[in-house]
């Protein structure tokens, strides 16, 4: 808002200076009687009522198309048959204004004026025969047409249209003239800024270029003294040289097929010594000299005379 009061100002200015003092005039008049801008459709909706209430064709089409040529071909092409509707909705106020009021050469001059743009509508088919309909109102084809509801309800409409139209507008260059000019500041600073930035880099390649060779050259030579180090150093070392590694050996050195064969040989004298343990008990047996039975038989006669001492001292004892 501030920018519009300044460019406001300036445009006070200018027509002071060329002498449009009428024009100046009405601008202080429609700048005292502005309470807001969103009122802007309002007014433009007064001036389409009264544009049809004086029966005024030409004011009516001029502002029509001053709002189109403006405002709607800005618009998205989807808004394009909404616009067009309330164009002819508007059209058809007009008429039935005209035909309520007894104004029948208001509507012969409408259709010699708009019969060319209108014979190509469709929906202006029936309406060539609106001039000679009797009682129009009661007809089918224009009854609704008459209602106060759809008289309402079109200028409603419109006026919706236009406060939204108004509200979602751009701003014209005229008033972001002071914001584009920044813009294009901020935009030449930074031209600026990456000219200098490019020249650095360009001078930086060429530094870079110039001191490749040398560079490589001294890699080169420095590569070639390496080698040669490297091989004189390798003719110089000799097998004189190579000290061994410090490795205690192992205190007892036992052959590991020494130890296999020691341990089958104690495995075949445990099974001589069976063997023979074996033969020598089935000998026994055989000549009835068997240790476990020998053990047996003695037993069996300590026994005995265990039995008979017993009962010859029982004897003894009784008969003392």
């Amino acid at each position: 808002m501030a920018q519009v009061a300044f460019l406001d100002n300036l445009l006070r200015e200018y027509l002071v200076f060329r002498g449009f003092s009428s024009t100046l005039k009405a601008l202080d008049l429609e700048q005292r009687t502005e309470r807001d801008q969103h009122f802007r459709a309002e007014r433009i909706l007064e001036q389409f009522t009264y544009a049809v209430q004086t029966y005024d064709l030409h004011g009516l089409r001029s502002l029509w198309l001053h709002l189109d040529n403006n405002l709607f071909t800005k618009l998205d092409h989807t808004y394009a048959v909404a616009v067009k509707k309330l164009e002819n909705s508007l059209l058809k106020y007009y008429l039935v204004t005209a035909y309520s009021n007894h104004k029948s050469e208001k509507i012969s001059e409408f259709f010699n004026k708009m019969a060319g743009e209108l014979q190509q509508q469709s929906e202006w088919k029936d309406w060539f025969y609106f001039p000679f309909c009797k009682n129009a109102e009661e007809s089918p084809s224009f009854a609704l047409y008459f209602t106060k509801q759809w008289q309402d309800t079109s200028l409603l409409s419109l006026r919706n249209f236009l406060t939204t139209v108004y509200q979602c507008l751009p701003q014209p260059s005229f008033v972001r003239a002071e914001q584009e000019a920044a813009h294009m500041q901020r935009l030449s600073e930074d031209n600026v800024g990456l000219r200098s930035r490019l020249l650095q880099a360009q001078q930086e390649l060429q530094q870079q270029a110039q001191q490749q060779p040398v560079s490589g050259s001294s890699h080169n030579l420095s590569g070639d003294a390496n080698t040669r180090r490297r091989s004189v150093y390798r003719h110089q070392q000799s097998l004189n040289d190579i000290l061994p590694f410090d490795i205690s050996p192992p205190g007892h050195i036992v052959d590991d097929f020494c130890i296999i064969a020691s341990e089958a040989n104690s495995v075949g004298q445990a099974s001589d010594a069976q063997a023979r343990g074996l033969k020598l008990l089935i000998r026994n047996i055989g000549s009835g000299s068997s240790p476990v039975l020998g053990r047996k038989d003695q037993a069996a006669s300590s026994v005995g005379d265990k039995s008979t001492k017993r009962r010859s001292g029982s004897v003894g004892r009784s008969w003392i």
